[in-house]
């Protein structure tokens, strides 16, 4: 079942670093399907309040793949240009099936 990786960004520092991380990232997704479907871009707050510094979504096949690249010694070796640099909540999660509907949720309750 596909997942994301979902990075509610909260502050970043354009620099060197991050330049050099965003050029690198594509190679660490690459061996794990990963592909970006949101990366910051124009939204509107329509409900609650969001933070200002942006949203990042990445697909992958499933869940323990998503994981994987987070763990990979790929991305690992560019994760700390990246956190030196930039403040983010990120979560790894998994997706719903296709056909999924909103009272899919109630089963079993």
């Amino acid at each position: 079942m596909t997942a994301y990786a979902i990075a509610q960004v909260h502050s970043a520092e354009m620099c060197p670093d991050i330049v050099e991380y965003l050029e690198r990232i594509d190679a660490t997704l690459d061996p794990f399907g990963g592909r970006f479907v949101v990366h910051g871009g124009a939204y509107e707050t329509v409900e609650g309040r969001w933070v200002t510094g942006g949203t990042i979504v990445i697909e992958f096949p499933d869940l323990a793949t998503a994981r994987a690249w987070w763990d990979s010694p790929a991305y690992r070796e560019i994760l700390p240009l990246r956190t030196r640099h930039m403040k983010a909540d990120i979560i790894l999660v998994e997706g719903v099936p296709a056909g999924y509907r909103g009272a899919d949720s109630l089963k079993g309750h």
